[in-house]
């Protein structure tokens, strides 16, 4: 099992920037891949970001490109969202979620949710 919390979220003007983190914990060795997603009002969830949580292999959505940036700490077991010039359509629930094993095969585990909320 692995448990996810994201912190960050919160009330910004666009143009601005936020920074969300996913803390991770349990069988932290056995995580693959790491994923944001986000889901805003009316609307389905949607794919944000994405890495090995090993480095690299950074893929993002064509939306969020040249503005958010995933990374990661090992050492602290967490993953980070770092989002500048944020746009009011950026406002949403905003998760963290974590695939295990050798390969990738979907994401078993999310996170609670964060919400970013960008104001005009």
């Amino acid at each position: 099992q692995v448990q996810l919390v994201e912190s960050g979220g919160g009330l910004v003007q666009a143009g601005g920037s936020l920074r969300l983190s996913c803390a991770a914990s349990g069988r932290t060795f056995s995580m693959y891949r790491m994923g944001w997603f986000r889901r805003a009002p009316g609307k389905e969830r949607e794919f944000v970001a994405s890495m090995r949580w090993s480095g690299g292999s950074t893929d993002y959505a064509d939306s969020v490109k040249g503005r958010f940036t995933i990374s990661r700490d090992n050492a602290k077991n967490t993953v980070y969202l770092q989002m500048n010039f944020l746009k009011p359509e950026d406002t949403a629930v905003y998760y963290c979620a974590a695939s295990t094993g050798v390969t990738f095969a979907g994401y078993a585990y999310w996170g609670q949710g964060t919400q970013v909320t960008v104001s005009s």
